[in-house]
């Protein structure tokens, strides 16, 4: 009924499918399989971790740049606040604005002359007389009374 070449293909084809079918099962049966799904199965979830944390530091910097702007927002409204008050109660010789000074304040003349004259620190304390032991001196600030004569 059927010829032989039929046959033979017909048990290749079979066992190739069969193994196939076997080697599959075998894998995902085998504890080799196992382990390498779970392995997957943790990746992935530290990989979901590992995004839900940088979204996390994303969120709290941008919030934390919010409030940033807000305080110093708030800063200069108290700043301006208190500095229009001064100079309404100290009848214009409080200190200056940020609003004054920020809006276009090209004349020198609209600064307080004690504002405009700043001076850096200085370093050592200078003379108030030419006469006078600078501070680098190694006598300075060092009294010396004069010993009592002694009897002989």
């Amino acid at each position: 009924m059927y010829s032989l070449t039929i046959l033979i293909v017909t048990g290749a084809i079979t066992l190739l499918v069969g193994g196939a079918i076997g080697l599959l099962l075998g894998r995902r049966l085998s504890a080799d399989g196992q382990r390498l799904r779970d392995t997957e199965r943790k990746l992935d979830q530290m990989t979901q971790d590992k995004r839900a944390y940088e979204n996390e530091v994303v969120e709290h910097f941008t919030q934390t740049a919010r409030l940033l702007n807000t305080l110093t927002d708030s800063y200069r409204n108290v700043h301006n606040h208190l500095a229009a008050g001064a100079e309404t109660l100290c009848q214009d010789k409080g200190p200056v604005s940020l609003e004054r000074l920020q809006g276009g304040a090209e004349d020198d003349a609209e600064i307080p002359a004690h504002l405009a004259q700043i001076q850096p620190p200085l370093d050592y304390a200078p003379k108030t007389s030419p006469g006078e032991k600078g501070m680098l001196n190694e006598e300075f600030g060092i009294e010396r009374q004069p010993k009592p004569a002694q009897d002989r």
